[in-house]
Order: structure tokens, then sequence, then C-alpha cells
């Protein structure tokens, strides 16, 4: 796997990881197997997949940052504060005055029903991240920059996203998580996506992700799709049946499934992420990479939050030994 072998940039103050595009406050039912008409008590939570990444990949000693944009209200106040005590930079968190900050409530339905409802009109403020906004000589100078399918739905996130590809150019890794949220596209993903994979380096995604970006949803022909788009590194993301990661050079790595009492599976995708970054930028093999990531991804998974939820390399290692891999 030499071709993803994540290098230094030679800037000392270089981030590990910057993340672009969604975040919002979560509010969860805190009672399991309940409809939203019937809860009482809620938790607050920062959200949002791009956040979440930045967050899980802190936990795991990673110097990260998120560009993106909250309300000048309250909620935005919080999600900041929350960044900062997660360990992530918060410096390209800005505020848009006259959009709230976007909540998402989730209904909770172990061990596969996990119904999300997303409140971001007139329009969520981290669409709202304009070209000229963007710190391009921090994006270009990070080992990885992290992008989703959200911040392509809609202007100036789509030509801010864009500018940012194209700062990358070929330096170390981009990663385009398919993130394919329907109710959040007015028009056609696909020539959008086509763009952003010639551009990214690693490809995320589970099947229905990439039967909306490639026409392909059986997990090998989908990697190959991906491949052939121009990444280096397909990751399809199977649920209960684990995950398949397929890299140019002809490696395969199909891993099992680590078993769980799955309490909420939403932020499992996003403590994958951030550990699938902390083992690239580490220079794993492409099997342990995909193993840790698993593995991260679990542990949320029995958990009730997202952002709070996610694992320190401690918790991670402890799985890990007790599924037999490293």
């Amino acid at each position: 796997m030499g071709g993803l072998t994540v290098t230094g940039t030679g800037d000392p103050f270089a981030f590990d990881l910057i993340t672009m595009g969604r975040i919002g406050v979560d509010l969860y039912p805190l009672t399991t197997g309940v409809p939203l008409a019937e809860a009482e008590t809620f938790g607050k939570f920062l959200g949002g997949s791009p956040a979440n990444v930045a967050v899980a990949a802190a936990r795991l000693g990673r110097r990260v940052a998120v560009i993106t944009r909250t309300g000048a209200d309250p909620f935005g106040t919080y999600l900041r504060s929350e960044l900062r005590g997660f360990g992530v930079d918060d410096r390209w968190a800005t505020e848009v005055a006259g959009l709230p900050t976007p909540i998402t409530f989730c209904e909770i339905f172990p061990p596969d029903h996990f119904p999300l409802y997303f409140y971001r009109l007139p329009k969520a403020p981290d669409l709202e991240i304009a070209p000229d906004e963007v710190d391009l000589e921090a994006v270009r100078a990070a080992r990885v920059f992290w992008m989703t399918g959200t911040g392509l739905s809609e202007e100036p996130s789509r030509a801010a996203t864009f500018a940012a590809l194209e700062a990358r150019a070929t330096a170390g890794t981009t990663v385009f998580d398919l993130d394919w949220r329907p109710t959040l596209w007015r028009e056609k993903p696909g020539p959008y996506y086509e763009r952003a994979l010639a551009s990214a380096t690693v490809a995320v995604g589970n099947a229905e992700e990439c039967e909306i970006a490639m026409g392909e949803s059986e997990p090998y022909e989908a990697a190959r799709a991906l491949l052939a788009a121009g990444v280096e590194l397909a990751v399809v993301k199977r649920g209960p049946e684990g995950v398949l990661a397929v890299h140019r050079d002809g490696t395969v790595a199909q891993v099992p499934p680590v078993p769980v009492r799955v309490v909420n599976g939403l932020g499992a995708g996003d403590a994958f992420g951030g550990a699938l970054c902390h083992g690239l930028l580490a220079g794993w093999e492409l099997g342990r990479v995909v193993r840790y990531a698993n593995a991260a991804g679990a542990i949320v998974a029995s958990r009730l939050a997202c952002s709070t939820a996610m694992p320190f390399p401690r918790e991670v290692e402890e799985v890990l030994g007790r599924a037999g891999g490293v």
C-alpha cells in the first residue's frame, strides 16, 4: 500500500487532519426504543459527520482542525466550545449571521433502525463556506484532508470544497466521504461526485452511497468503480458484514464485523473515519488500518452518543485484543 503512505509536509505546524463540512447539534432521546412523539428527555451533543471525524481523530492523539460554520447563536457557541474541549482546533469554525445552527433529532431503535430528522432551514450555515474563506495554504499542508458529499450539495460550499480539492493536488491524502443524505440534495449528485473522486485519493462509503456515486452496490464492483474513477483506495462499509477495502496496487482487506450490542449505530461511521485517518497517518498496512477503524466504529455503535462516545487508543486496542487482531 505504498501509494497511501502519508508523509510529512515539512511544515511543523501542519495539521495531521483537516475536515470540512457539516456541523450541528444532535438531540438524542435518553431512552431507546421510544419514538420522538413520546420522548421526554434528550441529550445534547456535538454532531455532523466531518466534526465527529475530527473528534474521533483527536481522541486518537492527532492534531486536527475543522472547516465549518455555525449560526451566531448559543448553539453555535456550544459547538465551538465542544470542539475545543475535544481537542479540535476551531479557528475555521466561523459564524453566519441570520442562519440558525442546525439541529438533528434521532429516533433510536436498536439494532438497525435510527431515523434522522435534519433541521437545516432556511439553509445550514456550514453550506455558506465560501472559497475565499478557506485557508488553502493550511489545507494544502495538512497530511490528510477529509471532505464530504454533503459539502457538494449547495453553493457556495460546493465551490469552496472544489477549491480545497484543487489546492490539495497531489499533496498528502485526500479522503472523500460519500456521505449521501438525500434530504439535503436538490439536484442529482453524480457530476459533482465524479469530479470530487478525480481529485481524491481515498473514497469511503456504504453500499447505498456507492450506488449513488457509481451505480454499483455490490462491494467488489463498487470498489472497482471507485478505483476507476481515480482514487487509490476504495473503502466499502458493509454494516453487519464488515468492511471491504481495495487498493489500486491490488491489496485487498476484507474485515469481519466486531460483535457488539448495538445501542446507536449513527456515530460508528464517523469513528471509523477518524480511526481510518489515524491508521493511514501511522503508515500501517491496509489490513491493520481497516481492523483498527472497524473496532473504533463498533465501540461507538455500542454507546448512545456520537462525539462523546469516540474511543481512546487503549479502548480500541482492548477490543482488538479480544477479537484476536491488532
